[in-house]
């Protein structure tokens, strides 16, 4: 309950200081992936839309060989991690197999294609390796991201309330760079697959029935918030 709660106000706070928020989101993030795979130290880690490279840091700090790789130039930052590479999630500049970790923290929902993205993940994964996918689902009350809860009324109308409060236009637009994606559907298209099995499929941050919860339709589909999943790439 602790974390939860800790997040929780980190997330409040974004806006104000984000450097904190993900500083905070980042470490435990790692932990999570830790906890489903071992310590990190020494390992290759890929981190896949890692934006101002939070992440990719804290990999580093706990011994990881680590890498960026972000399409978006100003998601970037003015100082990215050293080693950052300007790269298209859907065709990774890697050879099949090079990661023993491949990490993507809330970009899912940001791709038009997002089998293609997972299939990218799973490409450059080893053998035995992990991917770490979570995603932000529309209908979480966090779905329309800076414009939420008021997506649920449409994403027009969450939009242009988004300007008139604030002043400026609002960052996503649904069908641009943010997209409506479900868990009940996600979650088939991941089991079909027979390159990767799912070792856990959790919501992200609720500190009890995490799993549960992801297995309820519906209510998952607006209870989870933030869709986590745990796989592990199967030998060819």
């Amino acid at each position: 309950m602790k974390r939860s709660v800790l997040l929780l106000r980190a997330f409040l706070r974004e806006q104000r200081d984000p450097v904190a928020c993900y500083s905070l989101l980042a470490r435990d993030a790692v932990d999570q992936v830790e906890a489903y795979d071992g310590s990190v130290k020494g390992r290759t880690v890929v981190d896949v839309g890692g934006g101002g490279g939070y992440f990719t840091e804290e990999f580093r700090r706990r011994g990881a060989d680590a890498y960026l790789f972000e399409p978006d130039l100003r998601e970037l930052g003015e100082k990215p991690p050293e080693g950052a590479v300007v790269a298209d999630g859907y065709l990774l500049p890697l050879y099949d197999g090079v990661a023993d970790v491949v990490f993507s923290s809330n970009v899912l929902e940001h791709v038009a294609d997002p089998q293609t993205f997972l299939s990218e993940l799973v490409r450059v994964t080893r053998p035995g390796g992990l991917i770490y996918v979570s995603f932000t689902n529309w209908l979480s009350p966090w779905g329309g991201h800076e414009w939420a809860p008021w997506h649920y009324l449409g994403a027009e109308r969450a939009r242009q309330r988004y300007r008139r409060r604030t002043g400026r236009p609002a960052k996503h637009t649904l069908g641009e760079n943010l997209f409506a994606v479900h868990i009940g559907p996600t979650l088939r298209q991941v089991r079909a697959r027979d390159d990767v099995r799912i070792v856990s499929a959790r919501s992200r941050y609720w500190p009890f029935l995490a799993e549960g919860i992801v297995k309820v339709p519906g209510l998952r589909e607006v209870a989870t918030w933030n869709l986590l999943l745990i796989l592990r790439r199967c030998a060819p």
